[in-house]
């Protein structure tokens, strides 16, 4: 193999997980054009198409995919031997990635990350924020945080945050138009703010439970969100009733900006538990991120 083809097969491997030119090229830090002519030398070295191009989409052809699926753990591995190195140095460095929800990142993760960027200048977290369920090793991401039930199996699960539950709330001036809802069919009738799911693109059903009966409620108003901060704002102004972490609003809720109802359906989550692949040997500087975060009663 040619040294040139270590780097094409890199790149293919960009284009190939981005399923686009655009984002690949800004990953890699070189053109458009550069990674598209140097793509199409790869083919014609190899003698085989590796990727469809339209308009609108890049995916790989069955030869490609085949290659992509060879090549990701191989390159995987090598960049985890090469990020063990870093264990020779005095302090930990390198780039982590996490995906975790906005809820996660401002109760949990933030206020522990931040005094550990001070004592390692070295180490560089990136933090993708979102509320869906990302697949951290075809996405390249060192770990995820999400609730514990929801975390694979096969992945190590770390506990980071104490137990929290969800609770419905509205404002006052909402309540002084619309009747308190005594049960969670009652929300039927609501105006309510919806969260759509990144994973699936639906709409989250409102999960209640009460005396073992477990309920779940497709609700419908206004206004959607994807993220849990702007319905709490929403929820504020009047625009209707929203199902928000408990922790973010309790201030509001004692300050009369907005109004508590149906606690006695509300019930607690197994709070977050930061995940990564039980295969994965951790770096240095993702070893120092788990154990700063580690939840301790």
């Amino acid at each position: 193999m040619q040294r040139d083809d270590m780097k094409d097969l890199l790149w293919f491997l960009a284009v190939a997980r981005e399923r686009s030119f655009t984002k690949a090229a800004a990953e890699l830090g070189t053109s458009q054009s550069t990674l598209s002519h140097t793509i199409k030398e790869l083919e014609a070295r190899l003698g085989v198409r590796l990727l469809t191009r339209t308009t609108r989409s890049v995916a790989p052809t069955e030869a490609g995919e085949r290659l992509f699926q060879s090549l990701a753990p191989r390159f995987e591995e090598i960049e985890a031997d090469l990020a063990s190195l870093v264990a020779f140095r005095d302090k930990p460095s390198g780039t982590v990635r996490l995906t975790l929800s906005d809820h996660a990142l401002q109760t949990v993760v933030w206020p522990k990350l931040q005094p550990v960027l001070r004592d390692y200048p070295d180490l560089r977290v990136e933090l993708y924020s979102d509320n869906g369920m990302r697949n951290i090793v075809e996405e390249r991401f060192d770990a995820g945080v999400r609730l514990g039930e929801s975390v694979d199996r096969d992945m190590i699960a770390v506990r980071i945050g104490p137990d929290w539950r969800l609770v419905a709330v509205a404002s006052p001036d909402y309540f002084s138009r619309r009747p308190v809802p005594r049960t969670p069919q009652d929300l039927v009738g609501h105006d309510c703010i919806n969260l759509r799911q990144a994973t699936f693109g639906g709409l989250y059903a409102w999960e209640f439970a009460k005396d073992g009966r477990e309920l779940r409620v497709r609700v419908d108003g206004q206004l959607t969100f994807n993220s849990t901060i702007p319905m709490i704002d929403a929820a504020i102004c009047g625009s209707g009733i929203a199902y928000v972490p408990e922790d973010i609003v309790s201030h509001h809720i004692a300050e009369g900006r907005l109004r508590l109802v149906l606690s006695d359906w509300s019930p607690p989550f197994a709070g977050y538990h930061l995940y990564y692949p039980s295969r994965r040997q951790l770096s240095p500087a993702m070893a120092v991120i788990v154990e700063a975060l580690r939840y301790r009663s």
